[in-house]
């Protein structure tokens, strides 16, 4: 899975070149811990530490900006708590759709979830 490791670092790099996600996101390439009992090598994943100033739709738009440089656009699956959401061909209405259940979640932190 080198071609998904390259996408990741190639997605990385894009995304601290992005003067609205470096504003108030902070962004780190780690290798993801294995559960017992897997085998094989551990897979590469972005963790991304926000701010108050984070903006869903700017996180969003930098990412489907990338995904359209790729000549073979990989899927992106964006996972924050518990909510889970994927980018597979950044349709407008699939684009629209992440902004928006990103933005719920973070519109609704600190409210009794």
């Amino acid at each position: 899975m080198e071609h998904g490791a390259s996408d990741l670092r190639s997605l990385h790099t894009w995304l601290r070149s992005d003067a609205g996600v470096r504003r108030s996101a902070t962004l780190e390439l780690q290798e993801a811990s294995l559960q017992p009992g897997q085998m094989g090598s551990a897979i590469e994943v972005i963790k991304l530490v926000t701010e108050n100033g984070w903006s869903a739709a700017s996180f969003v738009m930098a990412v489907v900006a990338w995904k359209r440089t790729r000549p073979q656009s990989p899927q992106i699956t964006i996972s924050r708590d518990d909510t889970t959401v994927s980018l597979t061909n950044c349709s407008d209405e699939e684009v629209e759709r992440v902004i928006r259940i990103l933005s719920e979640r973070q519109d609704g932190e600190g409210q009794g979830e």
